[in-house]
């Protein structure tokens, strides 16, 4: 593992800004044509998502983490990927020290849509 030096400390009104919510990835599909994207379909209660994330490379199957709880950053504002607007940002753990990811999830159910922080 690659450890990171702890990042410049921050007012706690800027974390406030940071919206991490929980959700359900109900459905992962293949992003054609990209050697690293899939396509979550997430479940946060009162609104659905489709966010896109670069895990086609790190996992044997990415549908395995289908019906699966796991948080997200919600309004991080959209971005177009190989023609298909992402809503949001996957929370991971392990990319930035060079480890195989795993999702950020909480230790039991939760209902849909449950504010971190």
């Amino acid at each position: 593992m690659k450890f990171k030096e702890v990042k410049p400390l921050i007012k706690i009104d800027d974390l406030d800004k940071i919206d991490i919510r929980v959700g359900t990835i109900t459905k992962v599909e293949d992003v054609e044509k990209s050697d690293k994207l899939v396509k979550l379909s997430v479940d946060f209660g009162e609104f659905q998502r489709t966010i896109l994330v670069g895990m086609k490379e790190e996992r044997d199957d990415p549908k395995e983490i289908e019906g699966v709880q796991a948080l997200f950053v919600v309004n991080i504002a959209p971005r177009k990927m190989m023609g298909i607007e992402s809503e949001g940002m996957l929370f991971d753990l392990g990319y930035e020290n060079e480890i195989v990811p795993v999702l950020a999830n909480p230790e039991k159910p939760v209902p849909n849509g449950t504010c971190a922080g």
